[in-house]
């Protein structure tokens, strides 16, 4: 289990008769999906709850809810979008890699995404923030803060069902990385 701010790999290394065992530290990476409103729905937070705490035992992951803005019938989508922008920043620490779910982004086969997930562990990365914005999407700021964007499908789909989504593929992915049945190839 990864639970621990430090994982400790070991190498073995066959040198004639010796035996070297060589032990490498690393600071493990935190995974934060922050999304915009809460899930209303009780079948879909018992499913999410489960994959979280499946997902304990590989890397540690947080789910940070913004709560919905208030009064929005007086505001246009440029300024919901604007306002939600400034939530989602303000939860950023400046060394996250911010990741927006967005319906232009890259899609990855589950493989592909296992991949992105080891690459950015071996980069150093402490956090990954993945974000899924709110009605209208995002404002004009977090795109330009964003790193990189990632289409789940060319479909559209409810944010609520995005969240059980993000992190199901989180926990596959890390099923793949470590050879385990959950994901078929």
């Amino acid at each position: 289990m990864f639970l621990a701010k430090l994982r400790i790999e070991t190498v073995k290394i066959q040198f004639f008769k010796f035996q070297i065992l060589i032990y490498f530290i690393f600071e493990t990476m935190t995974i934060k999906l922050l999304t915009i409103g809460k899930t209303d729905n009780a079948n879909l937070e018992s499913l999410m709850n489960d994959y979280q705490q499946r997902l304990s035992h590989y890397i540690k992951f947080e789910l940070e809810i913004i709560p919905d803005l208030k009064k929005v019938k007086h505001l246009s989508e440029a300024q919901q979008k604007q306002k939600e922008g400034e939530l989602i920043l303000s939860k950023l620490k400046p060394t996250d890699i911010l990741i927006l779910l967005d319906e232009n982004g890259k899609q990855f086969t589950s493989v592909g995404f296992s991949e992105y997930l080891q690459k950015q562990m071996n980069s150093g990365v402490k956090q990954l923030v993945l974000v899924i914005g709110g009605p209208y999407g995002f404002s004009p700021d977090v795109y330009q803060k964003s790193q990189s964007k990632i289409s789940l499908s060319k479909m559209t789909f409810s944010h609520q069902m995005v969240r059980l989504f993000v992190i199901e593929q989180v926990y596959r992915g890390f099923t793949i990385l470590k050879n385990e049945p959950y994901h078929h190839r």
